[in-house]
């Protein structure tokens, strides 16, 4: 008499494969949930904090400074636009005095006007505007060269804060 205790080699070479298969099957899910993460999670928290990097040196300033220059850290006294009212937010058209860029490890880059330089990977853009009389609103927003995986937007990020005179 046969024993039928146990797997033949036939059943368990067919039951690895249909694990295989299942496997393969969720793979795409694991890249998408990793440059999800990375995207959506590591690079838009760095956006952030970048932002707000910006917005405070900004907001250091006197409100009635128009010549620091915030491209640079620390900021110096001359060359730079201080709280002039002006520049954009828009990253897309970056306004000379109101754009610096990041590397990817979040220090300042040199730059000569808007020209982005070699080995940029955030770029910053601001704007100031009138918001009332002794008010001034101050909007930044920082964005990423390309997402991971170049899947999904971009990473960006707007921070907005008023200043106000005489502080």
């Amino acid at each position: 008499m046969t024993s039928d205790r146990g797997f033949s080699l036939i059943e368990t070479v067919f039951a690895l494969g249909l694990l295989l298969i299942v496997s393969l099957g969720l793979l795409p899910l694991g890249i998408i949930a990793t440059t999800t993460t990375e995207n959506q999670g590591h690079l838009m928290a760095r956006t952030t904090e970048y932002a707000q990097d910006k917005i405070e040196q900004l907001l250091s300033l006197s409100y009635g400074d128009t010549t620091s220059d915030t491209r640079v850290f620390p900021s110096t006294e001359l060359g730079g636009s201080g709280l002039t009212i002006g520049g954009s937010a828009d990253p897309e058209s970056p306004v000379e005095l109101y754009v610096d860029y990041l590397d990817v490890n979040g220090t300042l880059v040199p730059s000569v006007g808007t020209e982005a330089p070699e080995g940029w990977f955030y770029k910053r853009a601001w704007e100031v505007s009138a918001a009332a009389t002794n008010l001034k609103e101050v909007t930044v927003t920082t964005t990423v060269r390309s997402a991971v995986g170049n899947v999904g937007r971009v990473p960006r990020t707007t921070v907005k804060a008023l200043k106000t005179y005489p502080f």
